[in-house]
């Protein structure tokens, strides 16, 4: 690593450290309903929707309320698309959404995966844009928020059979947290340059003709191939350049502080308009990790412990800082191949810093690597580099952190949660080896709290894999490859992957705009969800109904560097090891067939 690496990941731990740790102070003050001020304006609204704010919910209802809020915004988002044409805000006249896309388009923003099939500036209006996504971008991760909040509430109190009131927790979240915090970054995006406007897109005449190469479509609108399974590609001239308008900053706010992530633009925040300046780009990064990171804090600070928190956050800080030393490493190594040009260019290539494609030159390999690093430890799934351009071992990280259950601070709420998951059956096999009954923040760990524990564990792992199995045995989902081989492979496993995990983010060489992608990717993405969302949610239910143990001497420690190491041997052991043998068929032989 370079030391530009090395200095640009420093200051920005530093800087996340400083703003998370009073931010998760003030969430845990907001949901514990200490802001009186708050509740003051809260009231109003509880009553207009009739909602009784002092009617707290057992897991179970609690759990419905969600899956019936989230059900709703699918059902909205998916008419929004399938009526744009006759709706307002569309000035460039853009026709309806296909039914498939706008299904999987309606299902991915619920979720908070943010899948992208489409072009955003070719494919939706401004209204579904505002309308549509950015407020599911919103909803989504209140949703997250607040399931962390009540499995925290589960593992603090005691003998209680509620975990609050799923809509006042969403009201609260969405209007005091991601609201206030959307606004400041949407202003600190229009001063860096970022569009925020309701005009039609610019037509402007380019300093030169540009001639390029567009892949030829076949009769159904899909990419055709040679006999040789080579695209075929076709010659276009232009002089003209359009560029997209609209209110981008925006949405370009909620989507890195909600750990969404889909971009407004085709190019996401590897676009001018999304990602004008290294500072934007900086500032666009601490504001995926900041709610997540937050909520550590915020952590310990509801179960009135705060070493539990800084625990949790160190696990998650040192898996994130072992990938992005990976990343920048086999990033600025570079392609070996290289040499293959002479040593004269050869020099030349490896003096310019190593892997320079498929990144932006504004920001360079240290700050693609460190993006694509955070994106997927975070779930959020905005890139500003094309992850498919990485090395193999480059482009595995993003694959691995993904792979790990998005635990590495992840998606709001559900970065944490996942991780509590992870330390509860950590406890539980440590219990297992030394004797001692398993235990944690003084509740016992017993048969039904495993079996939800599993289950939370073990839904994503299914769904990759079998998914990835049916599309690489099923000629509609070999045809969506645009590489074949090893590379080919990894672009099925990372799309089944970043669906399952409700990343959103994409090698994008793969052609997944067509009904089999669409409609598979949709119900993994909702399974990938919710199916750990309930389990975890009754595992809260059962773990609040407990008492607390008196802390004794055979009590085992849940702070400290022991319990941290036994947390991270925990999550690569049992999160990882289901996937080795897919990685072996993907980015391990494509990186020795590399450097053969």
């Amino acid at each position: 690593m370079s030391t530009h690496a090395w200095l640009v990941l420093a200051l920005f731990c530093a800087v996340l450290l400083v703003l998370a740790r009073p931010l998760g102070h003030f969430i845990a003050h907001l949901m514990e309903g200490r802001l009186r001020w708050a509740a003051r304006v809260e009231a109003p609204l509880y009553r207009a929707c009739g909602v009784k704010a002092d009617a707290e919910m057992d897991w179970l209802r609690y759990a419905l309320a969600l899956l019936l809020f989230n059900g709703l915004g699918v059902l909205a988002v998916y008419a929004l698309q399938r009526a744009q044409a006759v709706l307002p805000l569309n000035p460039q006249g853009l026709p309806n959404v296909a039914p498939d896309s706008a299904f999987n388009t309606a299902v991915s923003f619920a979720t908070n995966t943010n899948w992208q099939g489409y072009g955003g500036e070719s494919t939706m209006s401004y209204l579904t844009q505002m309308l549509g996504l950015a407020v599911q971008n919103f909803l989504s991760a209140a949703t997250g928020i607040v399931v962390v909040i009540a499995l925290m509430r589960g593992l603090a109190r005691h003998s209680a059979r509620s975990l609050g009131n799923a809509w006042v927790d969403l009201t609260r979240v969405t209007l005091w947290l991601l609201l206030p915090l959307s606004i400041a970054l949407a202003l600190v995006q229009v001063q860096q340059g970022g569009v925020q406007s309701f005009s039609a897109y610019q037509e402007v005449k380019t300093l030169e003709p540009l001639a390029y190469q567009v892949p030829k479509l076949g009769p159904g609108g899909q990419p055709l191939a040679s006999a040789a399974g080579e695209p075929v590609l076709e010659d276009k001239v232009t002089a003209t350049q359009t560029l997209p308008m609209g209110p981008a900053s925006s949405q370009v706010a909620i989507k890195m502080l909600g750990t969404n992530g889909g971009g407004f633009f085709n190019a996401n925040a590897a676009h001018p308009f999304e990602n004008p300046t290294p500072l934007s780009n900086f500032v666009q990064m601490l504001a995926i990790f900041l709610i997540p990171a937050a909520l550590c804090f915020t952590f310990g600070s509801v179960v009135a412990d705060t070493r539990q928190g800084w625990t949790v956050f160190a696990a998650m800080a040192l898996l994130f800082v072992a990938g992005v030393v990976a990343a920048m490493t086999f990033e600025q190594q570079g392609n070996p191949r290289i040499a293959s040009l002479g040593v004269d260019q050869a020099h030349t290539a490896l003096q310019s810093g190593g892997n320079m494609e498929g990144k932006e030159a504004r920001f360079g390999i240290a700050e693609s690597a460190l993006f694509a690093t955070i994106t997927t430890a975070a779930s959020c799934g905005a890139v500003n580099a094309m992850h498919g351009s990485f090395t193999p071992l480059g482009g595995m990280v993003p694959l691995v952190n993904m792979q790990l259950g998005e635990v590495i601070f992840g998606g709001v709420g559900a970065g944490l949660y996942g991780m509590l998951v992870f330390a509860i059956l950590a406890v539980f096999i440590a219990g297992l080896m030394i004797g001692r009954t398993p235990a944690y923040l003084g509740k016992k760990i017993e048969a039904s709290e495993m079996k939800m524990a599993s289950i939370a564990i073990l839904v994503t792992p299914l769904l990759v894999l079998l998914g990835t199995a049916v599309a690489v045995a099923t000629d509609a989902g070999r045809a969506g490859v645009g590489n074949p081989g090893a590379h080919g492979f990894s672009e099925i496993l990372y799309a089944l992957t970043s669906a399952a995990n409700n990343n959103g983010s994409a090698f994008a060489g793969l052609s997944a705009n067509t009904p089999f992608y669409n409609v598979m990717l949709a119900v993994v993405m909702w399974l990938g969800r919710f199916g750990v969302i309930v389990p975890v949610l009754a595992l809260a239910g059962s773990l609040a109904a407990k008492k607390r143990l008196a802390v004794s001497a055979g009590t085992m420690p849940t702070h400290g560097a022991l319990f941290v190491a036994l947390l991270l041997g925990t999550v690569l052991l049992v999160g990882l090891l289901n996937y080795v043998p897919a990685l072996a068929l993907g980015p391990v032989i494509e990186h020795l067939v590399l450097w053969k």
